[in-house]
């Protein structure tokens, strides 16, 4: 069988969880490619709320493998925390988690980096987690990082971390917080602990992924962040460090790109941003304030308020471009519920120019204007939802609008944040190459 993607298409914090959570039915292995703890994907089920970080969404159905890529960047403690959760909530881990690796490790040295540049300058902050992801990369690409597989080299362990504490000392001009520095001897004493409790769910994820596709395997592909945070596609430099387009699952998880089937993505039916960056339809005004409540947008990893907005035509083409999008998820549809009138932003205007594609400088695109394209409202509760026909007209009308200025269908609306709150449309491609439910493939 074939791999599929789940891609963030705005900037993150799309509701990819619950997407995969419930794309999971028709997979047997659920893979993470990119990113770090800085991911948080919320799933609901029930009455209970789950908050993953490292850990793919898979791993709340049984008989689903779970598996963190190589290019996923791993804090030990964190991870080991999230797998205890977990276990005390219920959730078979141990049977279905397998961990590259090859995957990079965060140090305290990172984290302590990371708050440093932050916190040390006025003008031009990211606006990042400070969970030390974006060092940690920088230590993977100048080729001095840990990788988990050094957890089992106690002799080397120590010699390593004091050359990679050093190195990144350096680079926050040795000004690292106290508590982010602490002696090598030490950490990697605890890092082999981290190790030795890390050893049952470690494997070669490469070559088992590659054994399971050839096996007729379907793997679904979860990303991290989203589009536009991607490090050479997103609004650099107010992006993330990693590879959070579809492509990075190439490389974050070592399958070919001839083993991708095809492409989902994950968009609000408006828009939101986390950290530093252009938005060109941003609203810091009443109706941000009240899309912020309606959707509780607050980050899942740091609590921070998301800056909200409404939709964005041309980040959602562009996503669709870069990732060969085929079919596009709409999120928390319901949040939009209240509003008389919703604007969708159809153009840009840059010093009198209309501009039908995202511009790369972010300059030119912090002082571009949207240009509107204004939809009456349906004042209605789609949460009830569970067809198409079910929506109001004007709620449908707004769908088709979507899909008409960005270029592809939308097959799946989220009308709530549980499961059953979903709308699969079936006349969409999703049906035509979305595997079956893994149970109907297995009978």
């Amino acid at each position: 069988m074939s791999g599929f993607v789940v891609v963030g298409s705005q900037w993150g914090d799309e509701g990819k969880g619950k997407i995969v959570d419930l794309l999971t039915e028709r997979a047997d292995i659920v893979a993470r490619y990119g990113g770090g703890p800085n991911a948080g994907h919320t799933i609901c089920v029930g009455d209970r709320r789950f908050a993953l970080h490292h850990i793919p969404s898979g791993i709340l159905r049984e008989n689903v493998l779970c598996v963190i890529g190589n290019g996923v960047v791993i804090d030990p403690g964190s991870l080991l925390k999230e797998i205890g959760d977990l276990r005390g909530a219920g959730v078979r881990v141990e049977e279905n988690l397998r961990i590259s690796d090859r995957a990079h490790l965060i140090l305290p040295y990172h984290r302590g980096c990371d708050i440093v540049r932050e916190e040390g300058v006025k003008d031009g902050k990211i606006g990042t987690t400070r969970l030390g992801v974006g060092p940690t990369y920088e230590s993977k690409a100048g080729r001095y990082g840990l990788r988990v597989a050094d957890l089992a080299n106690r002799a080397g362990l120590e010699e390593k971390v004091r050359a990679l504490a050093r190195l990144t000392r350096s680079a926050s001009g040795d000004r690292l917080p106290s508590e982010w520095d602490p002696s090598p001897g030490e950490v990697a004493a605890t890092y082999l602990e981290y190790g030795a409790r890390l050893t049952p769910f470690l494997t070669d994820t490469s070559l088992l992924l590659n054994e399971r596709l050839d096996r007729g395997s379907v793997v679904l592909c979860e990303g991290a962040q989203g589009t536009m945070l991607d490090l050479d596609h997103g609004t650099y430099p107010y992006v993330t460090s990693s590879s959070s387009t579809a492509g990075g699952a190439c490389t974050g998880l070592g399958i070919s790109p001839i083993r991708l089937e095809g492409v989902i993505g994950v968009l609000k039916a408006y828009s939101t941003r986390v950290g530093e960056g252009p938005f060109p339809t941003e609203q810091d005004n009443d109706s941000g304030r009240r899309i912020r409540e309606r959707g509780r947008e607050f980050g899942s990893t740091t609590g921070r308020p998301r800056r909200c907005g409404w939709f964005d035509a041309l980040v959602a083409r562009y996503s669709v471009m870069i990732n060969q999008i085929e079919c596009l998820a709409l999120t928390l549809f319901d949040v939009l519920d209240a509003f008389d009138e919703i604007p969708i932003c159809v153009a840009y205007e840059h010093q009198g120019r209309r501009l039908d594609v995202l511009p790369a400088d972010p300059a030119v695109l912090k002082a571009c204007r949207p240009v509107w394209e204004v939809l009456p409202g349906w004042k209605a509760d789609t949460s009830v939802a569970r067809r198409f026909e079910d929506l109001p007209e004007a709620a449908r009308h707004y769908v088709r609008r979507l899909e008409q200025t960005v270029g592809c269908e939308v097959g799946i609306i989220s009308t709530s944040p549980q499961r059953d709150g979903t709308i699969i449309r079936p006349q969409g491609r999703i049906a035509r190459w979305l595997p079956v439910r893994r149970e109907e493939r297995l009978a």
